[in-house]
Protein backbone atom coordinates (compact mmCIF):
# COMPACT_ATOMS: atom_id res chain seq x y z
CA UNK A 1 0.00 0.00 0.00
CA UNK A 2 1.00 3.45 -0.91
CA UNK A 3 0.46 6.57 1.02
CA UNK A 4 -0.27 9.94 -0.27
CA UNK A 5 -0.39 12.71 2.04
CA UNK A 6 -0.49 10.23 4.82
CA UNK A 7 -3.56 8.19 3.43
CA UNK A 8 -3.39 4.83 2.16
CA UNK A 9 -4.07 4.16 -1.53
CA UNK A 10 -4.40 1.55 -3.45
CA UNK A 11 -2.83 1.23 -6.79
CA UNK A 12 -4.56 -0.34 -9.64
CA UNK A 13 -2.26 -3.60 -11.35
CA UNK A 14 -0.27 -3.29 -14.72
CA UNK A 15 -3.07 -6.10 -16.04
CA UNK A 16 -5.83 -3.70 -14.95
CA UNK A 17 -4.60 -0.65 -16.57
CA UNK A 18 -4.13 -2.86 -19.60
CA UNK A 19 -7.59 -3.29 -19.15
CA UNK A 20 -8.88 -0.56 -18.73
CA UNK A 21 -7.45 1.24 -21.80
CA UNK A 22 -8.50 -1.51 -23.98
CA UNK A 23 -11.85 -1.24 -23.02
CA UNK A 24 -11.85 2.39 -23.07
CA UNK A 25 -10.82 2.95 -26.58
CA UNK A 26 -13.32 0.21 -27.76
CA UNK A 27 -16.03 2.27 -25.75
CA UNK A 28 -15.34 5.60 -27.34
CA UNK A 29 -15.12 4.14 -30.84
CA UNK A 30 -18.90 3.17 -30.44
CA UNK A 31 -19.62 5.69 -28.00
CA UNK A 32 -20.71 9.39 -29.72
CA UNK A 33 -23.84 10.10 -27.67
CA UNK A 34 -23.06 13.25 -24.58
CA UNK A 35 -22.67 11.32 -21.06
CA UNK A 36 -25.76 10.02 -19.35
CA UNK A 37 -27.17 11.81 -16.73
CA UNK A 38 -30.26 10.58 -15.64
CA UNK A 39 -31.46 7.98 -13.25
CA UNK A 40 -30.79 4.26 -15.03
CA UNK A 41 -30.11 0.52 -14.42
CA UNK A 42 -26.59 -1.02 -15.38
CA UNK A 43 -26.72 -4.30 -15.62
CA UNK A 44 -23.62 -6.15 -16.58
CA UNK A 45 -22.73 -10.04 -17.50
CA UNK A 46 -19.12 -11.18 -16.81
CA UNK A 47 -18.54 -14.22 -19.10
CA UNK A 48 -14.96 -15.67 -17.51
CA UNK A 49 -12.83 -18.31 -19.59
CA UNK A 50 -12.36 -20.13 -16.07
CA UNK A 51 -14.03 -21.36 -12.99
CA UNK A 52 -12.49 -19.48 -10.72
CA UNK A 53 -14.08 -17.37 -8.12
CA UNK A 54 -14.36 -13.77 -8.56
CA UNK A 55 -15.83 -10.98 -6.84
CA UNK A 56 -18.66 -9.30 -8.82
CA UNK A 57 -18.83 -6.52 -7.09
CA UNK A 58 -15.20 -5.81 -7.89
CA UNK A 59 -15.66 -6.42 -11.41
CA UNK A 60 -18.96 -3.80 -11.48
CA UNK A 61 -16.86 -1.29 -9.84
CA UNK A 62 -14.43 -1.66 -12.67
CA UNK A 63 -16.97 -1.42 -15.28
CA UNK A 64 -18.50 1.49 -14.04
CA UNK A 65 -15.12 3.28 -13.79
CA UNK A 66 -14.51 2.77 -17.50
CA UNK A 67 -17.81 3.77 -18.55
CA UNK A 68 -17.09 6.74 -16.63
CA UNK A 69 -14.06 7.36 -17.88
CA UNK A 70 -15.08 6.29 -21.45
CA UNK A 71 -17.20 9.19 -21.47
CA UNK A 72 -20.57 7.12 -21.31
CA UNK A 73 -21.76 8.15 -18.06
CA UNK A 74 -21.34 11.59 -16.08
CA UNK A 75 -20.90 9.86 -13.28
CA UNK A 76 -21.21 6.35 -11.56
CA UNK A 77 -22.86 8.16 -7.92
CA UNK A 78 -26.06 7.18 -6.87
CA UNK A 79 -28.06 9.81 -8.57
CA UNK A 80 -27.28 8.13 -11.92
CA UNK A 81 -26.66 4.71 -11.42
CA UNK A 82 -29.56 3.82 -9.21
CA UNK A 83 -29.42 0.08 -9.59
CA UNK A 84 -27.51 -3.13 -11.25
CA UNK A 85 -30.25 -5.54 -11.24
CA UNK A 86 -29.61 -8.65 -13.06
CA UNK A 87 -25.49 -8.54 -12.99
CA UNK A 88 -23.95 -12.04 -12.85
CA UNK A 89 -20.84 -13.87 -13.37
CA UNK A 90 -21.20 -16.65 -15.93
CA UNK A 91 -18.19 -19.31 -17.86
CA UNK A 92 -17.76 -19.16 -21.15
CA UNK A 93 -14.26 -19.90 -21.89
CA UNK A 94 -14.62 -20.16 -25.44
CA UNK A 95 -15.81 -16.23 -25.80
CA UNK A 96 -14.70 -14.34 -22.28
CA UNK A 97 -16.61 -11.28 -22.36
CA UNK A 98 -18.28 -8.40 -20.51
CA UNK A 99 -21.91 -7.11 -21.68
CA UNK A 100 -23.29 -3.93 -20.29
CA UNK A 101 -27.05 -2.86 -20.96
CA UNK A 102 -27.92 0.16 -19.76
CA UNK A 103 -31.47 1.21 -19.28
CA UNK A 104 -33.26 4.39 -18.12
CA UNK A 105 -35.35 4.07 -15.05
CA UNK A 106 -39.28 4.77 -15.60
CA UNK A 107 -40.20 8.60 -14.62
CA UNK A 108 -36.70 9.23 -14.40
CA UNK A 109 -37.28 12.61 -16.78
Amino acid sequence: IIRINGRPCIIPSKQYKTYEKAAVELIRQQWTDEPISVPVNVRTMFYMPTRRRVDLVNLQEAALDVLVKAGVLADDNCSIVTSMDGSAVAYDKENPRTEIRITEKEGAR
